[in-house]
């Protein structure tokens, strides 16, 4: 059997109770100081009446009041005196007798019993104050005399002292306990005010927590108010900071969903890709095994030789395919770059001459201008991307479309340009223009014989050397631009 589960205090409670604590030990050590300095502020002002007192009544000890040979008593000194109500006085005559006497409330004189005297003769020492409890007449302050042969003690009760410390007690108590009422009171209403927006910021996570993340499209519109939320204290710094937190998570969680939906279209347009090429190999495998079970026939071999043809064509495709998709993926991970010194000028004027060889029915200009301009990157990968645009100028435009290509340093970049004048990019491929297996092409015919990731691979390529490669169109002006850091250093040595 286990224990029950602490109890567990809000903040609030924990903070209330911390404040009234300190509060409450500090009124009490203030009472307690207050009391200790009254009562030996009073009781420094009895002992002084008290010394007065005394030293009258002693006087009277030495004085002849009474006929020649009678010893004084207690009883008379305090009748002929005229001592304040409760003074008490003890007389030790030079024979040896003692007794005692006080004045009572209404100023008449009581006689001490034995036991009264012995105990106040037993507390006092020659010139010394002392605090004596005596029976049925409560606590006294005391202090001894010696007048002539005669020793006496007189003394003063402590009962006015003690209830004047009494009331002082009790009235700081009765403050002290109204006055934590209201701190109580106060601190409650100004802690709940205060942490008011940490509640709310409990309640915007305790809503976001229960938001389900695992899968599917999440969009996470909670938020903490803004009216919860000042700069100026620590808990709305940390309200901001979670809504700047939530939006941060909020927006990975968007990349997220986009990226798991390219996926799922990548790995579509993959099998889509990879599907034509294997059909054709099944059909014409089958088709060449029919012919060989038809060995007889006239036709036989010219169907099998056209068969392996096909399988063998397709089979380049999806080796093409696969090495563009292998490429793609080294690339992201920052592999398949080797770096050199790359005249961008003549990688230029070598790309140039091959695409005017691959169509001559195109204008194709040249603008590198006198000096070269350099570049570190990958000498192939860069002829690549060379390749890439103007191919995809080439085959997209229609005979007769000038291209022109031009590369200029701007500032600290190297620039390749390439434009054309011919119809346009649609304005809705666009967005999608260097992702992966995107065609203008929504039927996907295989006309140009591309793989659909040229793009792609020339975007991973300018991005893998720390450049972008950007797109513009309208009808009669379409630029693809590559920039590339002038003269960088390779991203291993940095």
């Amino acid at each position: 059997m286990t224990d029950a589960a602490p109890h567990r205090w809000s903040l609030q409670a924990r903070l209330m109770a911390t404040v009234i604590g300190i509060v409450s030990l500090i009124l009490l050590i203030v009472a307690t100081a207050t009391g200790t300095a009254l009562w030996r502020v009073l009781q420094e002002d009895l002992d002084s009446q008290l010394f007065a007192a005394a030293t009258q009544a002693g006087h009277a000890l030495v004085v002849p009041l009474f006929p020649p040979g009678t010893e004084h008593t207690a009883e008379r000194v305090l009748i002929e005196g005229r001592q304040p109500a409760g003074f008490l006085f003890v007389v030790r005559t030079p024979s040896g007798a003692t007794d005692g006497a006080v004045v009572g409330e209404d100023y008449g004189v009581d006689t001490l019993t034995g036991a009264q005297v012995e105990e106040v003769v037993r507390a006092v020492r020659p010139g010394d104050f002392a605090t004596v409890s005596v029976d049925d007449l409560g606590e006294y302050r005391v202090v001894g005399v010696r007048a002539g042969a005669y020793s006496a003690v007189a003394g003063m009760p402590l009962a006015e002292v003690q209830r004047t410390i009494g009331q002082m007690l009790l009235t700081v108590l009765l403050v002290t306990l109204g006055g934590l009422l209201v701190l109580a009171a106060a601190i409650a209403l100004v802690i709940r005010t205060g942490l008011t927006p940490l509640r709310a910021i409990a309640d915007t996570a305790t809503r976001v927590a229960a938001v389900p993340m695992s899968e599917g499209a999440v969009s996470i519109t909670e938020r903490v108010p803004k009216d919860e939320i000042d700069g100026h204290t620590e808990i709305g710094r940390v309200g901001s900071a979670l809504n700047t937190l939530l939006d941060h998570v909020d927006t990975a969680l968007t990349v997220r969903q986009r990226n798991e939906e390219r996926m799922r279209r990548f790995v579509a347009d993959a099998s889509h890709e990879l599907r034509t090429p294997l059909a054709s190999i099944r059909g014409y495998s089958e088709l060449s095994l029919r012919a060989i079970a038809q060995q007889g026939a006239a036709p036989a071999q010219d169907t099998t030789e056209t068969s392996l043809e096909r399988i063998q064509a397709q089979s380049l495709r999806m080796t093409r395919l696969v090495e563009d998709l292998l490429l793609l993926a080294r690339l992201d991970e920052g592999q398949e770059l080797v770096y050199s010194e790359v005249d961008l000028s003549r990688l230029a004027i070598d790309s140039v001459g091959d695409a005017r060889a691959a169509h001559p029915d195109h204008q194709w200009r040249i603008d590198v201008g006198e000096s070269p301009v350099v570049v570190a990157g990958d000498a192939a990968r860069l002829s690549q991307v060379a390749a890439n645009l103007l191919a995809n100028a080439g085959i997209h435009t229609p005979a007769g479309t000038g291209i022109a290509v031009t590369v200029t340093r701007e500032g600290a970049e190297a620039v390749f340009r390439v434009r054309d004048s011919g119809p346009g990019i649609d304005p809705e491929v666009m967005p999608e223009l260097f992702e992966r297996f995107s065609r203008a092409d929504r039927s996907r015919a295989r006309k140009t014989g591309g793989t659909g990731l040229g793009l792609s691979i020339a975007r991973a390529i300018a991005q893998a050397h720390g450049g972008s490669l950007t797109a513009r169109s309208a009808p009669g002006d379409t630029v693809f631009e590559l920039r590339l850091p002038a003269k960088p250093a390779a991203p291993a040595a940095s």
